[in-house]
């Protein structure tokens, strides 16, 4: 069948198109149209045929063809009314194809009725938790949400921080009374503190007129030859209350002057060498040996030999039997109390006569001193003193004895000036 019959495009522009013929199914059935509604794309149109009827005038209403038999819509109610609503109907006749042409064509759109949804505070709750659920186990809730846990600890420490700490840095605090602390010995006033003579011999100081320096080759004023003989008076006065000998005193105190000046980050106090030399020798009086005037111990002090027998150590011999006289195990050896290969590390000269003796109080004094000091320790400090002891004698017994024994040295010495 030609292209007989042309239709109007009454949506936007009164154009003419050409009828596209109606082909019909192969079950015979005629073919039900489709009608057109607003924003379908429009076909493109045909160019015009030679000889083709001309255009029928705009706002006509099309015609079907012949043989056509239109069916209704399907979901158009037998009333002629609209399945999606009751209250809008499809206007019919010459006006309404008019109306429709003029007002931009085709049929009127319908649109639902929004209705207000109540929703209860419950179902919100609900449904934002399940959301929060669903978006926590997707790669970006993985990630962002521990993210955000920890971003509200540390807000939440910080704003505990806020307030917490500065009402308590703001409370005043009672002042206890304050108590003698056991982690470190009681240590008495320095030697010092009384009025004393000049110090002389001091390693690295200048000695004062008429006294030599260690090693000079002129003769010592000093009555006794001793650098510790300036303590005389001081030892005098708290030897009596202490119960330790004035010579054993003035090694004890010479060696921690000597110390406040070559190592002074160490603040030894006198009252942890005394504590040893009780310990060990009780001050130089073991086997039977007396103090002399000028510090040595006679007869010579040592020990058992070091054999592992006894609770003893065992230590073969060092040193040839030079200082101990013993070639098969090592002895300790003076009032202090070294063993050969110690005494050869760290002796020391206090007495200035050019010899390192252990059995001399003023050089095992000093050398004690030396030996406790090593490694930066600072003898105020507990961990510092307790190590220093144990490094002496690594024996419990031994060091809680030195401490016991150096903080009764502290107060019975105390007051006395």
């Amino acid at each position: 069948m030609g292209d007989t019959r042309r239709v109007v495009d009454g949506e936007r522009r009164a154009t003419a198109r050409p009828l596209r013929p109606a082909a019909p199914p192969d079950d015979g059935t005629p073919p039900i149209p489709r009608p057109r509604r607003e924003g379908d794309a429009l076909p493109p149109e045909p160019p015009a045929e030679a000889g083709a009827n001309p255009q029928p005038e705009p706002g006509a209403k099309p015609q079907p063809e012949a043989g056509a038999n239109p069916q209704p819509e399907p979901s158009a109610k037998p009333d002629g009314g609209s399945g999606a609503s009751g209250r809008e109907q499809t206007g019919s006749g010459p006006d309404a194809t008019a109306g429709a042409a003029a007002g931009g064509g085709g049929r009127r759109r319908r649109m639902p009725f929004a209705h207000a949804v109540r929703t209860r505070p419950r179902e919100f709750a609900v449904g934002a938790v399940r959301a929060t659920r669903t978006w926590s186990r997707r790669p970006g809730g993985r990630t962002t949400l521990p993210a955000l846990f920890l971003l509200a600890l540390v807000a939440a420490a910080a704003t505990a921080g806020a307030v917490i700490v500065p009402a308590a840095v703001g409370r005043p605090e009672p002042v206890a009374e304050a108590t003698p602390s056991q982690s470190v010995p009681q240590t008495a006033a320095a030697p010092a503190t009384p009025p004393l003579p000049e110090l002389t011999g001091l390693p690295g100081t200048a000695a004062p007129t008429g006294t030599p320096l260690p090693g000079a080759t002129t003769a010592p004023v000093l009555p006794t030859g001793r650098p510790a003989d300036a303590l005389a008076g001081w030892a005098q006065r708290v030897s009596p209350v202490t119960g330790i000998p004035a010579v054993a005193l003035q090694a004890y105190a010479y060696a921690e002057l000597v110390l406040a000046q070559t190592n002074r980050a160490c603040q030894l106090s006198w009252t942890t060498l005394a504590a040893i030399g009780y310990v060990e020798s009780r001050h130089g009086a073991a086997n039977g040996a007396t103090l002399q005037a000028d510090g040595r111990a006679l007869p010579e002090i040592k020990g058992e030999p070091l054999d592992g027998q006894g609770g003893r150590s065992r230590i073969l011999d060092t040193d040839q039997g030079a200082l101990d006289g013993d070639r098969v195990h090592d002895r300790a050896l003076g009032p202090m109390q070294f063993i050969p290969t110690t005494w050869q590390e760290i002796g020391a000269d206090a007495d200035g006569d050019g010899v390192k003796n252990p059995h001399d109080i003023d050089d095992a004094a000093l050398a004690a001193g030396l030996y406790l000091c090593k490694g930066g320790r600072n003898m105020t400090i507990p961990g510092d003193w307790w190590g220093a002891i144990l490094s002496y004698n690594d024996v419990r017994r031994y060091a809680q004895a030195v401490f016991d024994k150096a903080d009764e040295y502290g107060r019975l010495s105390r007051n006395v000036r």
